[in-house]
């Protein structure tokens, strides 16, 4: 993700809140350098305590994600602002912001990462190993799929901070 990691901040930049565009963006967890761990994310997250990009790309290429209003951690209920948003690039990107009809932001727990949700579904999820993940429309984000199937595999993941 390194060669296309300054198109991706240049892209997404002007979608960030305000009071985030000109933040340098620290990275805080890769799965090349950290390896492949839901705990890890969390803790490595925590420590900065704010909001955060989370970038993957799956086994056939596609990139997408997710921004957080708030640090991505373990919690035992969903956290996060309006200012969160899924995001693709099919191949242009493409942003899905908040539509008002419920607060499911972000939500972690040992086993799943859950951004977006609403009728059973998740905008995005990945697992506790990293390895496998979904998106499907949700009522949070209205949101099409972010990847070209419903379910993926992930080849690369990193987690930023903005602050």
């Amino acid at each position: 993700m390194r060669g296309r990691r300054v198109r991706y901040h240049l892209l997404l930049g002007p979608h960030l809140p305000p009071r985030l565009t000109l933040q340098p963006w620290q990275l805080l967890y890769s799965t090349r350098r950290d390896g492949f761990s839901l705990r890890t994310l969390y803790r490595r997250g925590a420590e900065q305590g704010s909001p955060a990009l989370l970038l993957i790309r799956d086994t056939e290429g596609q990139a997408f994600g997710a921004f957080s209003s708030s640090a991505i951690r373990c919690s035992s209920g969903f956290s996060g602002t309006g200012e969160t948003f899924l995001f693709s690039f099919s191949p242009e990107l493409k942003v899905f912001r908040w539509t008002g009809r419920n607060n499911f932001f972000v939500k972690g727990d040992v086993n799943l990462l859950m951004v977006g949700g609403g009728s059973g579904r998740f905008g995005l999820w990945l697992d506790g190993d990293l390895h496998h993940g979904g998106s499907h429309p949700c009522d949070t984000f209205d949101n099409e799929p972010l990847s070209a199937r419903e379910e993926f595999c992930v080849q690369d993941l990193e987690l930023w901070s903005l602050a």
